[in-house]
C-alpha cells in the first residue's frame, strides 16, 4: 500500500498510533514551535517500517496527522492529514488532555503508555 493511500486511511493509522504508544515507556510529548504556529506532538517510531505517525494539537483544537517516511532514495517525507470530528472521537480523551496541557504549557511530558488508555 503506498503512504499516500495509508494518511487516507486515518482511523486505522490513529487506532495503531494509540495501541502502540499504550505499550510504550516513557511516552513522550513535546512541545514544538515555528513563527507564530505551536502545537504539542506525540510520535511512534516504527523502526522496522522506517517510518513514524504523529499527532499534533496547534491551537483551537485542530489536530493533524503525520506520516513521516524514507523512500527507496533514502530521502525523509511527510504527509499530513487535518483530522475531522469523527477522528479526533479516535484519540483517548487522556491523551487529548496531555496534548493540550503541553501546548498551554510550552513545555512536554513523559507519561507512562499505560496512562493514555484510561
Amino acid at each position: 500500500m503506498k503512504q499516500e493511500e495509508l494518511v487516507k486511511n486515518a482511523p486505522a493509522m490513529i487506532k495503531d498510533l494509540v495501541a502502540g504508544l499504550i505499550k510504550k515507556n516513557p511516552v513522550e510529548i513535546l512541545y514544538n514551535f515555528e513563527d507564530d504556529d505551536q502545537w504539542s506532538i506525540v510520535t511512534l517510531h516504527i523502526y522496522e517500517e522506517d517510518k513514524e505517525i504523529s499527532i499534533r494539537l496547534h491551537e483551537n483544537e485542530v489536530y493533524d496527522l503525520h506520516l513521516g517516511y524514507y523512500d527507496k532514495d533514502d530521502e525523509f517525507h511527510e504527509l499530513v492529514k487535518p483530522l475531522s470530528e469523527e477522528e479526533k472521537k479516535l484519540l483517548p480523551e487522556s491523551l487529548k488532555k496531555v496534548m493540550s496541557k503541553v501546548l498551554a504549557d510550552e513545555e512536554g511530558m513523559r507519561l507512562s503508555g499505560s496512562f493514555l488508555s484510561k
